[in-house]
């Protein structure tokens, strides 16, 4: 009895550590706030702090939503505060085709 009543205590951990964990939707950033100098920071602190770990995207690859995703991911990754997450995010949404 001991036995079975183990092995389905291993069985439902191992269920329950397979479902999905709960998603959060990416919030954007706030809309574009930065002044000129703002983003002329933004674009010193993407081509240094983002070229450490990759190469550098060309802003234009992908589009403002897109964005949103890939600074909510790598900002924390690069160790920006709020603000320069804004400027970065800025700077990149602000290059046009």
């Amino acid at each position: 009895m001991k036995s079975l009543f183990a092995s389905a205590t291993v069985i439902l951990v191992l269920l329950v550590s397979c479902t999905p964990k709960a998603t959060t939707v990416a919030e954007a950033p706030k809309s574009a706030t930065s002044t000129a100098e703002q983003i002329a920071q933004g674009k010193t602190i993407y081509e240094s702090s983002c070229n450490r770990c990759h190469k550098l995207y060309e802003p234009t690859q992908f589009t403002s939503v897109q964005w949103v995703g890939i600074m909510n991911a790598m900002a924390p990754k690069a160790k920006l505060t709020e603000e320069q997450h804004q400027w970065v995010y800025d700077y990149v949404v602000s290059v046009k085709k």
